[in-house]
């Protein structure tokens, strides 16, 4: 099984959700992740709220590494979608992603965000689509 080092090398060309937003892989197994964002002022909205698109990114990444992390095959999303439930009081965001059912073409995953106060911000659902070789464009 890979290392958790193993896991954030692989996504480390993710750049906008581990460069520019600041995202942290805090844990990875098949199938589930957990990933954290500190929230700074560049995440915040005119209203001092963490933005939503802050939010978006971090459940995104937390997708993709439960989706591909230990995956032999690769996914990419074919459709998200994401409810806002409450501002975030606290300083760090946690998203944690599981697999609720996987196919031989796409996956469907939940998203679940919170801070670390326990203040439940947004409820996601991601549709992974499987690519096999061939079947995507460059």
């Amino acid at each position: 099984m890979k290392t958790l080092e193993e896991i954030r090398n692989r996504f480390k060309n993710d750049h906008f959700a581990t460069d520019a937003t600041g995202v942290i892989i805090d844990s990875a197994m098949p199938g589930k992740a957990v990933c954290s964002l500190t929230l700074e002022e560049r995440h915040m909205n005119e209203n001092q709220v963490p933005m939503g698109g802050a939010i978006f990114t971090l459940a995104d990444i937390a997708c993709a590494v439960a989706a591909n992390g230990y995956a032999e095959k690769k996914t990419v999303s074919q459709q998200a979608s994401i409810t806002f439930l409450s501002p975030a009081k606290g300083e760090r965001l946690i998203a944690e992603a599981s697999c609720l059912r996987e196919g031989r073409t796409t996956a469907l995953y939940s998203v679940d965000v919170r801070d670390e106060l326990g203040t439940y911000v947004a409820h996601a659902t991601m549709n992974e689509y499987v690519i096999h070789e061939g079947n995507i464009h460059k």
